[in-house]
């Protein structure tokens, strides 16, 4: 059991272990040892990136100390999307990239994600290496004289390097004619994202656009996506674009204000891929949570889907290991491998509203493409993550579910690595069936874990 990296890098309330300054400067430390900076006078560089929390400065000059306490120099770029700091580690030869977010998580948390210098997130060994680092205490710098100490910069051109490199991904193709509301969830993207579509002609209503370091995320963004809705219908707009605190995903709605998930997007994507003869080996990967709607649709067209556990690492990891191209999470997370080593939900964005005008159609037309089975993912607040073998009245209700569904659905329960909650999901050909054990399952999760 890992203690301080979860399956999104280091993630907490801010200004309360482990998301402390002294953490961080640990971690930072840490980080710099295992890239092996250690004594080599600042011949090698970090990015740091972070989003729009107020905590951010803290934990940005907190893990900037360390890293230079051991000789690493850094390349603050301040507000960027995690998939930008990816981005920027590769493109510009950095041996690591730290960015400072809680992703979609409110304002009160932060976290810290690391990558390494191919734009990769850390492997679970390479994350152990560091909180082993980091739990064993203080680690010691004074081996680094002061000559040898690393510097801190701030690069000025790191917004239009992102700003070109996505635009190249649809090779700068026009977005003229398509009205977007664009909700930037008051996130790391605000400046960005909508100068990124306005640049390629499209006409943009920008929501969500003014952080003031505590508004991240709040009543907006990918997690409620109601506020982009009630706007593309008010506007008239073709689609609305919610992306997250980072940016690093997104959900779209139609004309109507429709819900379109992660996994639609994977599906259409997927398809247009296949048309163009430019999906690897004929394959989409995605999690355990993505619905069985999308397996029979991808199926139906000589698609095969692989499955992960749940997290976008794991999505990428199977994607590497088996040279696939497209794949993601129902939470919006779609990874196209030809262009990010991440979720980026600008790319995706600008990969959808191609498609859009490519093929002259709605996206709920392109939507179109899946039958979605009733499903529930419930997320509740846990005092304690105690094993769910060692919990019998839920333990049963699983069991019970899963003899009940029959193979004819599912049920999903599982802790959270980035928050200290439960999720329960539950998946069945009837509607009535997905409430009943919803409800049955948050009973048990209520008497034994609040």
């Amino acid at each position: 059991m890992r203690k301080l990296f979860g399956t999104d890098g280091v993630r907490g309330k801010a200004n309360t272990y482990p998301i402390t300054p002294e953490i961080a400067l640990q971690i930072g430390k840490a980080t710099a040892y295992v890239f092996g900076a250690h004594g080599k006078g600042g011949s090698m560089k970090a990015i740091v990136g972070k989003d729009t929390r107020l905590s951010g400065y803290m934990i940005e000059t907190a893990l900037t100390s360390g890293l230079v306490s051991m000789g690493m120099n850094v390349l603050a770029v301040g507000p960027m999307p995690t998939p930008a700091v990816a981005h920027l580690t590769r493109s510009m030869g950095a041996s690591c990239g730290i960015m400072i977010t809680a992703s979609h998580n409110p304002a009160d948390d932060n976290g810290i994600k690391i990558f390494g210098g191919d734009g990769f997130k850390l492997p679970d060994l390479a994350e152990l290496q560091i909180e082993e680092i980091v739990l064993r205490g203080e680690i010691n710098s004074s081996h680094i004289s002061s000559e040898l100490i690393g510097k801190a910069y701030r690069i000025d051109d790191a917004r239009g390097r992102y700003i070109e490199f996505t635009k190249s991904s649809i090779r700068n193709h026009s977005l003229k004619g398509l009205k977007v509301v664009l909700d930037c969830a008051n996130g790391a993207a605000y400046s960005m994202a909508p100068l990124i579509l306005k640049e390629l002609g499209a006409e943009v209503i920008e929501t969500a656009v003014h952080p003031d370091g505590s508004n991240i995320n709040l009543n907006c963004g990918a997690t409620c996506i109601s506020h982009a809705s009630e706007l593309v219908k008010k506007h008239k707009a073709h689609l609305g674009i919610s992306l997250d605190g980072d940016a690093d995903r997104c959900i779209f709605c139609d004309a109507n204000g429709n819900e379109v998930n992660g996994d639609r997007i994977i599906a259409l994507c997927a398809l247009d891929f296949k048309a163009r003869k430019q999906l690897a080996e004929d394959t989409v990967v995605v999690t355990s949570m993505s619905n069985l709607g999308l397996h029979k649709a991808m199926n139906a067209a000589g698609i095969r889907v692989e499955e992960t556990g749940v997290g976008d690492r794991y999505v990428i990891e199977r994607m590497r290991s088996g040279g696939f191209n497209v794949g993601g999470e129902q939470s919006g997370h779609i990874i196209f491998m030809d262009y990010a080593t991440t979720g980026d939900g600008i790319i995706t964005s600008l990969h959808v509203l191609k498609m859009m005008i490519d093929r002259n159609k709605t996206l709920a037309e392109l939507a179109d493409v899946m039958e979605e089975y009733p499903q529930v993912i419930r997320s509740i607040g846990v005092k304690d993550k105690i094993p769910l073998e060692k919990l019998p009245v839920l333990s049963a209700e699983i069991k019970a579910c899963e003899q009940a569904l029959n193979g004819f659905g599912r049920t999903i329960v599982r802790y959270s690595g980035t928050e200290n909650k439960i999720r329960i999901l539950v998946e069945a050909r009837q509607r009535d069936d997905v409430d009943k054990w919803t409800a049955r399952l948050e009973a048990a999760v209520q008497k034994e874990l609040c």
